[in-house]
């Protein structure tokens, strides 16, 4: 594990103002009692190479909004397996040997759907076909999933997820967002990775709308239209915080670990301080 010394980090995006990374993550490391800082830096594509250039040696980790996942993938040295089944990495561990790369969108959304009782689904309408879907669907596939409808404005952008769902045995097809088939899939969990405040024009049968869970990747404005949607006729919604606060979880054991898989001390304290830190109530122990 790293030293306590002073050590810097930062969520990198544009524009990158509404991150609440920061506040994850000042949250754990004060925790922790590790005197880290962790700031939001406005980087593009084209500015993410100088600014890695220029980390000094006090620099431990970075995360990493689209369309960096995909724009930081030529500088690493190092790449989990995530990384390379999703096309994106999210977090970057810098090391002696270079970047380490890695994706926690997966245990993100694997966790928020666990912790709301969905540890397994079979039919699931997975809406938008950017990299944050790629990632839902490797979830989607660890907790089971064997039929996926992947609804998105061009259907012909899914076909790398497409091709991903078959290399992952999982039955998919693709429709768009407005006409079209849609009424007439009966998914057990509807997953959107539309920015908030998007309105879709995605038909949904209404015993989904009901009966069904809704985890909208989106947060602000809650609830979003979809989530409206489904909160009116009495389904189960999942905000999108629940899936930011669990791949932060995942990073801190990257930043402090330097595993995924390794859980920082008195974990369950942490992530209550992480909880908190965003307006969430605390998890269930």
């Amino acid at each position: 594990m790293p030293d306590a010394r002073q050590r810097s980090l930062a969520v990198l995006g544009s524009p990158i103002a509404h991150s609440k990374s920061p506040l994850l993550h000042r949250a754990a490391y004060h925790a922790l009692g590790l005197h880290w800082s962790y700031a939001a830096a406005d980087v593009t594509g084209e500015t993410l190479p100088g600014f890695v250039r220029g980390l000094g040696a006090e620099w431990r980790g970075l995360s990493l909004t689209m369309p960096l996942k995909r724009d930081v993938l030529p500088l690493l040295s190092w790449r989990d397996e995530l990384v390379d089944l999703t096309g994106g990495a999210n977090t970057v561990l810098i090391t002696d040997h270079g970047l380490a790369g890695f994706n926690t969108d997966v245990y993100g959304v694997v966790e928020a759907l666990r912790g709301s009782g969905v540890v397994r689904v079979d039919a699931v309408q997975l809406i938008g076909a950017g990299a944050t879907a790629a990632s839902v669907l490797v979830a989607v596939a660890s907790l089971g999933a064997r039929d996926v409808r992947v609804t998105a404005r061009s259907p012909e952008k899914a076909t790398g997820l497409l091709e991903l769902a078959e290399s992952l045995g999982i039955s998919a097809t693709a429709t768009g967002l407005a006409g079209g088939r849609g009424g007439d899939f009966v998914a057990d969990l509807v997953v959107s990775t539309l920015p908030g405040g998007t309105e879709v024009d995605v038909r949904l049968p209404a015993e989904v709308l009901s009966g069904g869970t809704l985890l909208d990747v989106a947060y602000d404005p809650w609830p979003t239209p979809l989530a409206a949607r489904f909160l009116t006729a009495g389904g189960r919604v999942i905000s999108g915080l629940e899936m930011l606060v669990n791949q932060a979880l995942a990073q801190v054991r990257i930043f402090v670990t330097g595993s995924p898989q390794t859980p920082v001390n008195d974990e369950a304290r942490v992530l209550q301080a992480m909880r908190a830190s965003i307006g969430l109530a605390p998890s269930p122990s």
